[in-house]
């Protein structure tokens, strides 16, 4: 794949994508072989036919699907210096070692390490918007290292800001959530229009008594503040309720993102619908750890619209492709009946799985109208998939490449509100050598020496 730069003026920031089969996920927009990108000041200008006439620097997108770049709605981006560390745990395994062991013990440069790793190992997944649960907030530092790191990665990311990352704060906590939050929203985020947002992280019944819980909603509201919080998962010994429990105290809304929700009831998914709210499903790691079953189908029968996210990468890879490929088998399975004289007709498609990947992800973000979508006037976040290597050829459907073919290596080019962040597999600027040191001082003073697979 070329990039050439034709004869312009020189104060022009045009961008035009050429070559590619275009997938915009927009069903107003034009899509298929053909179709060419024009970008202009960072956002999408066209999206047609016959746009070869204009003076842009090009990208040939020969070989490859044009997407929307995929939105992750939930990642707790500075575990992933801990990559790999519990492969095969349970979620009451993972509560009890992040918030007993190893969170309490994390630096600020820990913080900064394994959030700019797992910001650029988004990007170089096609990841463009990421929401950054930051619930490793000890101190001031480590929120400033971790606005700091996805600030230097260049990736459109949510800032959700959380809690410190000890067992005080969580299951039953008295803590309110950091008054440091009202810092962070202030120094960084005085503007909604960057490349960063700024959202709440907070706990919720069960992990925190009422009175914690509706202090913390004020306090997202009283910010501005988009609200993500945990509901829904099947920990030993907490029986809760949440989005009952939430509701009964007039805090449902539309500016609420509910992750998991794998135990929630219909009546509860109901009532998020009613009021709004959006899901973050998690499915890989949701089956791994025990959360329960993927509520995909139950969620989309009462009229939501689910999004994806990693969660953790202790336990679970950073890319779209597998969280795609999960939520396809786990949500078309789930309508598998028991007659087997009745045929199995699931209604969850490839497509819409990468409309949970791209579209639903953004508007679950808050960023429905900035990404999510190749359409004209929203931030040209794009992604280039290769669909003539080994593991893509031949190219039949386009969003079936996308969905049940490609991975991470298939990744050819990214741009984040038109700036090139992966060019020819390889990111723009990133120098692997000081990344690596970085994360492995961070997983050294850490874990203090645990020798690898020990914590398996």
């Amino acid at each position: 794949m070329a990039t050439t730069r034709a004869r312009r003026d020189p104060m022009s920031t045009r961008t035009l994508i050429t070559g590619g089969v275009v997938v915009p996920v927009d069903p107003q927009v034009e899509s298929g072989p053909g179709v060419d990108v024009l970008i202009d000041g960072g956002r999408i200008a066209a999206v047609g036919r016959d746009l070869g006439h204009v003076d842009a620097e090009r990208i040939d997108a020969t070989g490859t699907v044009v997407i929307p770049g995929f939105v992750d709605t939930h990642r707790h981006t500075w575990e992933t210096v801990l990559r790999g560390a519990l492969p095969a745990t349970t979620l009451d395994g993972y509560l009890g070692h992040l918030a007993g062991v190893v969170g309490p013990v994390f630096r600020p440069q820990d913080v900064y390490a394994g959030t700019l790793l797992g910001a650029l190992e988004a990007l170089d997944a096609g990841i463009t918007t990421l929401l950054d649960w930051a619930h490793a907030n000890n101190t001031p530092e480590h929120a400033d290292a971790g606005v700091r790191a996805l600030t230097e990665a260049g990736i459109r990311a949510v800032y959700a800001h959380g809690t410190p990352a000890r067992g005080d704060w969580w299951l039953g906590s008295v803590h309110p959530h950091p008054a440091d939050a009202r810092r962070v929203r202030e120094r960084y985020f005085a503007s909604d229009d960057g490349l960063l947002t700024f959202a709440l992280a907070v706990r919720g019944p069960g992990f925190t008594t009422p009175e914690v819980v509706a202090a913390d909603w004020r306090l997202a509201r009283d910010l501005a503040a988009r609200i993500s919080v945990h509901v829904g998962m099947r920990v030993t010994g907490m029986r809760t309720a949440a989005v009952a429990e939430l509701d009964a105290a007039g805090l449902l809304g539309p500016d609420t993102t509910y992750i998991h929700a794998n135990t929630t009831t219909d009546a509860e998914l109901d009532r998020i619908a009613a009021t709004g709210g959006t899901l973050s499903i998690a499915p890989y790691v949701e089956m791994l750890m025990g959360h329960g079953h993927p509520p995909i189908g139950r969620a989309r029968d009462r009229g939501l619209a689910p999004s994806l996210s990693v969660d953790v990468a202790t336990s679970v890879p950073g890319d779209m492709f597998t969280q795609m490929r999960t939520a396809l088998a786990a949500g078309r399975i789930a309508q598998l009946g028991d007659d087997v004289d009745v045929p199995f007709a699931p209604d969850l498609t490839h497509t819409g799985v990468l409309e949970m990947a791209t579209r639903h992800g953004a508007v679950a973000s808050g960023l429905g109208d900035r990404t999510g979508t190749l359409t004209p006037g929203k931030a040209a976040d794009v992604v280039l998939v290769r669909a003539d290597a080994v593991n893509t050829v031949p190219l039949l459907d386009p969003v079936a490449t996308v969905v049940t073919s490609a991975g991470t290596a298939n990744v050819d080019t990214v741009l984040v509100g038109g700036t090139v962040r992966k060019r020819h597999g390889r990111l723009v600027g990133m120098d692997l050598a000081r990344l690596r040191a970085l994360a492995e001082d961070s997983r050294d003073a850490v874990l203090g020496g645990v020798p690898v697979g020990a914590s398996a």
